[in-house]
């Protein structure tokens, strides 16, 4: 290999694979770093400023419970605003899981029947669903005010619930008729050949394979819920039942319009923790349940 080398002019590590590595690395970086660059850059903006908000909420404010030197007082302040923190939390807690439970049972079964059964309507009916999308958010409050009182679920957390599952529907429906549709029908009809009925086959077979797409409605379904603003504002009157979002908007404003912006940046810390959390820890199954309806076929 010496000789050859030494004849030809050329250097060993060239005719060996891995010096074609070594000097393809660098070149490949070179190629890679504006993208990453960008990127960095794009994150950073966008991170910002949840970091200084989280920076300012324990910082010293002038007009704050946290006037002097770095502290919690901004959250103690929060803690201790009307009812308290805890009930604000358990409140939007309550309606955010109610909501998941509603629109993960209603998508599943709902995007089971669109994809896997015909019957008379059916894509008259899916895109009557859709068109709700069409519809203004804030218009449909106020009747549904009037619906939920008719009914005895005015000023409750329940009929709040209700009303964002109304809004969750058509992307949910839409997310789970395409997570099933991605599914082989085979699968399906293994499963019968086994003796399975409707029931058997979709709590046996296909719930386990459209899982990221069930993931995605319900991660989708909480945020919209936990951050939710308008609706808790005309649905709910009583302020024990205010939601954290409603109660730190109230928080905000003090007397002769003076802005606490320190409670205010506490209060957005706790509600951005969450939703962090949920989509730091669901993230892989997020991006596969988005990715379910692409490689359908």
């Amino acid at each position: 290999m010496t000789a050859i080398s030494e004849r030809s002019g050329t250097d060993a590590s060239e005719l060996h694979p891995a010096g074609q590595v070594r000097r393809r690395a660098p070149r490949a970086l070179a190629q890679r770093m504006p993208f990453w660059v960008f990127t960095g850059a794009l994150a950073l903006i966008f991170i910002y400023p949840l970091l200084w908000t989280g920076v300012a909420s324990f910082s010293p404010q002038p007009g704050t419970a946290q006037a002097e030197g770095w502290g919690v007082g901004n959250y103690v302040t929060l803690a201790n605003y009307q009812a308290g923190i805890w009930q604000y939390l358990a409140n939007s807690a309550f309606m955010s899981l109610l909501t998941v439970l509603l629109t993960v049972a209603i998508s599943l079964l709902g995007g089971y029947a669109f994809a896997r059964f015909d019957f008379p309507g059916k894509n008259v009916l899916f895109l009557a669903t859709l068109a709700i999308l069409m519809v203004p958010y804030a218009t449909l409050l106020i009747p549904l005010y009037v619906l939920l009182n008719q009914v005895g679920l005015a000023n409750s957390l329940v009929g709040v619930s209700l009303v964002l599952t109304m809004f969750q529907l058509p992307f949910s429906l839409f997310m789970m008729r395409i997570s099933f549709e991605s599914v082989p029908r085979a699968l399906d009809e293994a499963a019968r050949v086994d003796g399975c009925n409707s029931w058997s086959v979709l709590w046996r077979v296909l719930v386990p394979a459209v899982k990221p797409g069930l993931i995605t409605v319900g991660l989708f379904a909480f945020l919209t819920a936990w951050n939710d603003f308008i609706a808790p504002l005309i649905l709910i009157t009583d302020t024990n039942r205010m939601t954290l979002p409603l109660a730190v908007a109230n928080l905000r404003v003090q007397v002769q319009g003076i802005v606490d912006y320190g409670a205010t940046e506490a209060g957005v810390v706790i509600l951005a923790l969450p939703c962090i959390l949920l989509f730091l820890i669901l993230q892989r199954h997020y991006v596969r349940g988005f990715m379910s309806g692409a490689l359908k076929g």
